[in-house]
């Protein structure tokens, strides 16, 4: 893991925290909902540590802000010493952190069918999507519980797929249906310290990982079909109002979506 620090055009990290700039932690940083978002939130004067595997994808979400203040972290979320490292990094530059957006994930092998599927990449997609996001929680919950003044938000991304499968889909299913579960477990124990916990369940946002959606996508009853999709500024303006509520109010779930995208009801 190794980090980076990217300045703002103002004065940096101490002129930040004396205009009392909130602080966010973006997990998959380097791209797509990630990206969007960071952009977001480094547009609304937000100080941002970015975090992903590629540090010169993380470098192209900073350059998008250049007045930002920005901190670039190479971090695997599925590795314990990464994340424990990312977290000092954030502590070290900024003395404190008021958002996490657990937003690093994985579709895995996609298409494949439940009989095929190696365990090898089962285990990826749950390292990364449900374990990776359990310790980055677990990291942030720690500072926020300990930091003064006390609290903080964390924001996981969920997926229309934490309510309904896709065909063939049953590792990234499975992870964002527990993801769920982390999500009002770390809401119900964050309250005495004001950490509030909620989730985003987007569908079908306009990204990379979903541009093959728009040609045809497997479909439950058999057929292929294309599929609508939404700008993902969009779901980063959606972010950005849960991150800004106060402490005292909190989304608990939102689910953004195209709004013709294969999801209620029948098709």
């Amino acid at each position: 893991m190794n980090t980076e620090t990217t300045a703002d055009a103002t004065g940096g990290t101490e002129e930040a925290r004396d205009q009392g700039r909130p602080v966010a932690l973006i997990t998959g940083a380097g791209s797509g909902i990630g990206r969007a978002v960071a952009a977001e939130l480094l547009g609304a004067g937000w100080s941002l540590a970015l975090a992903g595997r590629r540090v010169a994808a993380l470098e192209e979400t900073a350059a998008l802000v250049p007045y930002g203040d920005t901190l670039v972290v190479q971090a695997d979320v599925s590795q314990p010493d990464d994340v424990r490292a990312l977290f000092t990094a954030v502590r070290d530059r900024f003395g404190r952190l008021d958002l996490l957006f657990n937003n690093a994930g994985t579709f895995g092998p996609g298409g494949v069918p439940v009989e095929d599927l190696d365990y090898a990449a089962w285990r990826h997609v749950v390292d990364t999507n449900l374990n990776g996001a359990f310790l980055c929680a677990q990291a942030a919950y720690r500072q926020m519980k300990e930091q003064d003044p006390q609290g903080g938000r964390i924001i996981n991304n969920g997926s229309i797929s934490a309510h309904t499968p896709r065909p063939h889909s049953v590792a990234y299913t499975a992870t964002k249906h527990a993801l769920t579960g982390l999500t009002k477990s770390l809401s119900l124990d964050g309250r005495p310290y004001r950490i509030a916990v909620g989730q985003i369940d987007i569908g079908n946002a306009a990204t990379d990982m979903t541009a093959a959606m728009e040609a045809g996508a497997l479909q439950a009853g058999g057929e292929v079909a294309p599929e609508p999709v939404m700008d993902v500024a969009d779901v980063a303006r959606t972010v950005r109002h849960m991150a800004e509520l106060p402490l005292e109010a909190n989304v608990q779930f939102a689910t953004v979506l195209a709004t013709a995208m294969p999801y209620v009801g029948r098709g």
